[in-house]
This record gives structure tokens, sequence and C-alpha cells, in this order.
């Protein structure tokens, strides 16, 4: 996708992180508040310096090679150790930035997550030719790749503004086959 900021998806839970009066929330996409379930980046997310926010990010807990294992994830006893990879701002101390550029939101979060904390990471996007990236992270074993048109606002959902292309190899992306298969 030309003029587009790319990352690679991960494979954990797609988290909503809240931040405001009623103190830190992380939300999955069906509703369900994992705060308890993710410690760490509950911690990590309360020590932001900023009084409210929202990110979305993925909760992963990765394996001795640095990639993210859903079966880690998916087994509570692993959860304490989920890392909570942000990639868009969407809320910052009152202004809704859905209609804000996807370069702007990237740099306003850059700039709150610029102090290191083990439980929170900042999701590496990389701006350039998408089939090089792609061609990498299969090199790595990572599920794919997800290209967001540069100028873009933020909508939840699918959108024309990016796309998700899959490593066929990924162990995530064989296991959705096996579960379709299933149904």
């Amino acid at each position: 996708m030309d003029g587009a900021k790319t990352r690679e998806p991960h494979d954990g839970f797609r988290i909503l992180a809240r931040r405001g009066g009623a103190g830190v929330r992380l939300i999955t996409r069906h509703g369900h508040d994992f705060t308890a379930r993710f410690p760490l980046a509950a911690a990590a997310v309360t020590a932001l310096p900023a009084h409210s926010f929202l990110i979305d990010g993925e909760a992963i807990c990765t394996d001795e090679g640095g990639l993210a294992v859903f079966e880690l994830i998916r087994r509570a006893r692993h959860g304490g150790n989920a890392v909570l990879c942000v990639f868009d701002l969407i809320e910052f101390e009152g202004e809704d930035l859905r209609r804000a550029p996807i370069e702007h939101r990237k740099h306003k979060l850059a700039k709150l997550i610029r102090t290191p904390h083990p439980g929170i990471v900042l999701n590496e996007h990389y701006e350039g030719d998408g089939e090089i990236v792609f061609a990498h992270a299969c090199k790595l074993g990572c599920e794919g790749i997800v290209s967001k048109k540069l100028g873009s606002p933020y909508l939840s959902g699918r959108s024309a503004h990016w796309v998700k292309v899959k490593n066929p190899e990924a162990p995530a992306v064989k296991r959705e086959t096996e579960e379709d298969w299933a149904k």
C-alpha cells in the first residue's frame, strides 16, 4: 500500500486501554474487562504521565525468541506476564483524536509511551515498501503485517484505509484455518 505505515500484528488479545476518573481498565473487543488478568500491563498503563486517554493495542506473551504466542496468553498462568503492545491513540486528555491523521496519533502516542516500563511497548511501525516488511515478518515467523494509509482517521473495524496481509505459515494463521474448518 503506497503512502502507508506498516506494523506487524501480534497473536494475543486486542485491548482498549482506558485511563480516566474511574481508574484504568483493559477491555477486550468483546467488552470483557481483563484488567485483573493482565496486572503488568495495567500497572504500565497506570504509570503513564497523563490523566485520561484511550489506547488501542494488543496484549501478548512472548516465547524465548520474542515472538508472540497465543497459547501462552490463553493460559491464565501466563497472563500476569502479558505486555501491552500499543499502536494507536484514540483519545488524549479529553481530546477525541479519531479524525486526526494516523501519523499525528502515532506521534502523540510515542510521546506518551516515551518512558520505558516492563508492561507496555510501542509497536514498531515502518514507512515504506510493505512487500519488503512483509517478507521480513514472514522470515521471523510473524502473523503478518497491517498497512494503514497515511493521513487516515481512526475507524473501528474493517476499513478501506488499512490492509492486513497474513503469513500463511504463521502458527496463528494455521490455528485460525483449523478453527474455521472445525465449524
